[in-house]
């Protein structure tokens, strides 16, 4: 539910809010209390809620502020012909400015950016919120196949449950700042007190 605390633990991940206690590790290396830019360089990219892309900036534009902290331009550029394979609409606005486009062509943006900084970790921040369903079921789709090819792991923060469980590995249920359930999502799919709860059914 909103107030949970989702956004605020992608955001403590992220060392854009600082964590009141415990610890937070990367492949068993703390990274609590580092500055953010020490964080992204370390493979920890986030999708914010909102998408926040740089409307004023073209397509391509944002693309590159996302590589902003790599130096092999070879790379950056072999990854932007990937971002457009992925999705071909943002190759044909390539030009176009980003404020320009549709809600779900900014979320595909939005989530190419940050794939140019070819991170270990990507936190996405409700990716669905306020898209139409088939495009909901084409972003989902893209975030399968980035898992797959490039073996991001994915941290994938979702009101829509029924969706995201449905190509989780795992899933964690919060409650007012508190992880109340976690299992392997196939589990928490069948759980008859998830389905009541927040699948609806």
């Amino acid at each position: 539910a909103n107030g949970a605390g989702k956004t605020t633990t992608l955001m403590a991940v992220c060392g854009l809010v600082r964590a009141r206690s415990g610890d937070i590790l990367l492949e068993g290396e703390s990274i609590c209390g580092l500055p953010t830019n020490r964080i992204v360089e370390m493979g920890v990219c986030q999708v914010p809620e909102g998408r926040l892309i740089f409307p004023d900036l073209t397509v391509t534009e944002n693309l590159d502020m996302g590589a902003f902290m790599r130096r092999d331009r070879k790379g950056i550029h072999a990854d932007i012909d990937h971002v457009f394979d992925l999705f071909p609409i943002l190759a044909d606005r390539r030009h176009q400015a980003g404020g320009t486009l549709s809600g779900g062509e900014q979320q595909m943006l939005a989530i190419s950016r940050a794939i140019m900084a070819r991170p270990r970790l990507l936190l996405l921040d409700e990716p669905s919120l306020g898209l139409a369903p088939l495009v909901i079921r084409q972003i989902f789709d893209i975030i399968v196949k980035i898992n797959r090819e490039s073996g991001t792991t994915i941290f994938l923060v979702e009101q829509n449950a029924n969706q995201a469980l449905k190509i989780a590995d795992r899933g964690y249920v919060m409650e007012n700042g508190v992880i109340t359930l976690t299992d392997a999502a196939a589990d928490l799919l069948a759980n008859e007190d998830v389905k009541k709860a927040y699948l609806g059914i």
